[in-house]
């Protein structure tokens, strides 16, 4: 399709080796997860090969505005503030977030959350939500690819009441490990779309074509369903 970008051919995608299961992690040298498996399904049509570079969270925009990379692509939920920075795709899922507490804790709203710690990714969607409810002390944690882990080590240490993060990651992280429970998810419906670089419209359009007719031909429905089987497809 001749489609510019960076390197042609390439399809540079800035993302992070954090583990966000099942959207997408890291095992060994493969990247797997819905988000890697669909990026290599819109490639494979777009005749693009997807490579991959991990960066700290917090260096996503920086770098999609200096130039480096074609997309960002990791578990970004499409908001006015990353819209200054990039171009968004259509979405190509639809997500809550929830919080994560102790399984003995009597924890089932925001309310009562009221004078506890509730611990999440730093400079995020889902702490900026927990900024929201009523008197609670935030304690933001750094975009380092052991993020999660360290966060969750917290939660079990007592170093914090509650963790908020997308739902499907924390899902995962309750069913490994029974001490944790789901306390209640936020039904925010987070537009996970992929950031173009800025101005590149023809390859965010290419990219939209490709979503629309992946939806169309139930392929994308059939991804879905192969990782995230207890959540219905949304669109």
């Amino acid at each position: 399709m001749g489609l510019s970008t960076l390197k042609q051919g390439t399809l540079a995608i800035a993302a992070s080796d954090f583990d966000a299961r099942p959207m997408t992690y890291v095992d060994g040298e493969q990247r797997l997860g819905y988000e890697p498996d669909l990026a290599r399904l819109v490639c494979d049509r777009l005749g693009l090969t997807p490579v991959w570079t991990n960066l700290p969270m917090e260096d996503f925009y920086p770098e999609m505005q200096a130039g480096h990379f074609d997309v960002v692509w990791f578990n970004q939920a499409n908001t006015p503030e990353r819209q200054a920075w990039v171009d968004f795709s259509r979405p190509y899922g639809l997500f809550d977030e929830a919080v994560l507490v102790k399984s003995d804790r009597a924890i089932a709203s925001p309310a009562d959350l009221v004078g506890l710690k509730v611990g999440g990714l730093a400079d995020s969607t889902n702490i900026a939500l927990a900024a929201t409810f009523p008197d609670v002390i935030l304690v933001p944690f750094p975009g380092s690819d052991q993020v999660l882990p360290e966060m969750l080590a917290a939660l079990r240490a007592g170093e914090i009441d509650a963790l908020i993060d997308d739902e499907l990651v924390l899902v995962v992280a309750a069913e490994d490990d029974p001490t944790l429970k789901i306390a209640f998810s936020l039904p925010t419906q987070a537009r996970f779309s992929i950031g173009v670089r800025k101005g590149n419209l023809e390859l965010r359009d290419a990219i939209d074509q490709v979503l629309e007719d992946l939806i169309a031909d139930g392929t994308l429905s059939h991804l879905w369903n192969t990782w995230i089987p207890w959540k219905p497809f949304p669109f």
